[in-house]
């Protein structure tokens, strides 16, 4: 006798939160999709994006890093002038630094030609210059002899493999991903907001106001749930059993 009250409880309160899950579903708010899908096609009309503009920046430092210590190494061995001379017009494998800068030279025209204004979103670019810069570095340590000619000897292929690999680094895990990640945000907002607008009716709360359940409708509903449960009993009820249940139910919904 105890557990069927408790039963109708549960039933009650099932309903009712199913009712609210409803209510919650209904009452999307299309203002703030569309408010997000004008953020992200803003960035997707941008020229270029903040990860990708900062990846420029780095491959420009690149250059620009690489650039000053082989002016330092033109200033520090006798003079700019001589030292320009003898290591571009009379230039030698073995024992000048201009490939080094011409290497960082390669790098930034293929970076910034590819990344900044073709817009790639591959990797094919920076594995190509990466590979050529690590090639090239090993090639002139193994076979050069930089060691002999003081600190730069081991400064300026150092600096610069180690650039070039962060170059690749950061592309790779950080501009590729976060901007698939940002054009999947689009996507998923625009099927949102299509989602929305095929719901009927509006959107917005108001349109589905529900007035606050009255006590007579709470008592008629819980006499259809004990209807029901009722109803499922597989053992039908003694005459004694259903006589008293149904003077308490007529209780209930008349408030005796």
């Amino acid at each position: 006798m105890n557990s069927l009250p408790e039963d109708m409880e549960n039933t009650l309160t099932g309903s009712q939160t199913s009712h609210a899950s409803l209510h919650d579903v209904h009452s999307i708010n299309p203002t703030q999709l569309m408010a997000r899908i004008e953020s992200y096609e803003g960035r997707e009309k941008k020229s270029i994006s903040d990860v990708r503009r900062t990846f420029c920046l780095f491959v420009t430092f690149d250059l620009l890093f690489v650039t000053l210590l082989w002016i330092i190494e033109l200033n520090v061995n006798g003079g700019i002038e001589n030292t320009l001379e003898k290591e571009v017009v009379h230039y030698d494998f073995y024992s000048s630094y201009f490939d080094i800068f011409l290497l960082a030279v390669f790098r930034f025209k293929v970076l910034i030609l590819a990344y900044a204004v073709c817009r790639l979103r591959h990797w094919w670019a920076i594995a190509l210059t990466t590979a050529v810069t690590s090639a090239f570095l090993l090639a002139k340590v193994i076979l050069s002899k930089l060691f002999s000619q003081g600190a730069f000897g081991y400064v300026l292929p150092i600096i610069s493999f180690i650039l070039a690999w962060i170059e690749t680094w950061f592309l790779d895990f950080k501009v590729l991903p976060q901007e698939a990640e940002e054009e999947n945000r689009l996507l998923i907002v625009q099927g949102a907001s299509e989602r929305a607008a095929l719901l009927p009716g509006g959107l917005s709360d108001g349109q589905f106001y529900s007035p606050p359940e009255s006590e007579a409708g709470k008592k008629i509903n819980y006499h259809l749930c004990s209807c029901a449960l009722l109803k499922k009993m597989h053992t039908p009820p003694s005459f004694y059993f259903s006589k008293t249940l149904s003077k308490h139910l007529t209780c209930q919904v008349f408030g005796i």
